[in-house]
């Protein structure tokens, strides 16, 4: 079994996936607010 080196494993595709995952969460958050505002606006 080989030894593991700690820092020597190439982690672009997990860096990806997470700006990503990121990107989606941060974009549907603001998504969301701006409903809530508008609905909250409509109903005054």
């Amino acid at each position: 079994m080989a030894e593991h080196e700690h820092g020597k494993m190439d982690i672009s595709v997990q860096e990806k996936t997470f700006e990503s995952f990121i990107s989606i969460v941060t974009k549907t958050s603001i998504g969301i607010i701006i409903f809530l505002v508008l609905l909250a606006l409509i109903n005054a």
